[in-house]
């Protein structure tokens, strides 16, 4: 922390079920290099204790609190307010787009989780599944027994960033559909082409790389859902020049 001190506005945007929205604005004393969630929970300790957001673990491994400051889709607890602001500036936070918003800046996750869930992704796996191909093992039989976090936190940046999750509900998203190529290029799973192959899928994507933007453990996701269409075209192919198995005359 630094010993400068600054004046800057939180524009907080408020809603209830049934309500109109509106920002409601909390002017703060706050050191520029501390955490604009920092402020969100000083907020919320020392002017409203009816705000809602959502946090936990406060060093960007739980996802829990993504929002949208300034505009731009941010974890807040790694957000320095230096970084989005100057003195006597405004920082303006929203919930994150593309979900259906519960209360303040919390918004529901559940259908995000649920599609995740049909992937086969596991935010945990062993070591030896979840690494990458220039790392090695000295050890293969040691390893295994350890588990290794995947590097998606799960945190929905990406789908409010989406250009293209705005057009459907229906719409997987860049982490499901990322979640998916990573367990088939482990797996060869086939059920999870089908699952990606067509228009809420991985050909909704209109490769906007939004999501690669806003991506606070830098998985990728735009370039996973441009291998997935890869994989997915391929297999066509292989399914146009496979001959059919001829069925047994009665």
């Amino acid at each position: 922390m630094s010993k400068t001190c600054w004046n800057v506005t939180f524009e907080i945007l408020r809603q209830r079920t049934g309500q109109k929205p509106y920002f409601e604005s909390f002017p703060l004393e706050v050191d520029p290099d501390e955490y604009v969630l920092d402020g969100i929970e000083r907020i919320w300790a020392f002017h409203d204790r009816t705000l809602t957001f959502r946090h936990a673990c406060h060093h960007s491994t739980c996802g829990a609190c993504g929002m949208r400051v300034n505009g731009v889709e941010k974890l807040t607890c790694i957000t320095t307010i230096r970084s989005v602001t100057k003195d006597h500036g405004l920082i303006r936070v929203e919930p994150l787009r593309n979900f259906p918003v519960l209360s303040d800046l919390v918004v529901d996750v559940a259908p995000f989780f649920q599609r995740l869930e049909s992937t086969g992704f596991s935010g945990v796996a062993l070591v030896g599944d979840a690494r990458l191909g220039y790392e090695k093992v000295e050890n293969e039989a040691e390893t295994y027994a350890y588990n290794r976090l995947v590097d998606c936190i799960e945190c929905g940046l990406c789908i409010s960033a989406c250009p293209a999750a705005n057009t459907s509900e229906d719409y997987l998203g860049p982490a499901v559909l990322a979640a998916a190529q990573h367990v088939f290029r482990q797996s060869d799973d086939i059920h999870l082409v089908d699952l990606v192959d067509n228009q809420d899928g991985i050909w909704r994507c209109h490769s906007a790389f939004e999501c690669t933007a806003v991506c606070p453990s830098h998985v990728d996701p735009a370039w996973r859902i441009m291998d997935m269409r890869k994989a997915t075209v391929s297999r066509r192919i292989q399914k146009f020049f496979t001959p059919r198995k001829k069925e047994p005359q009665p």
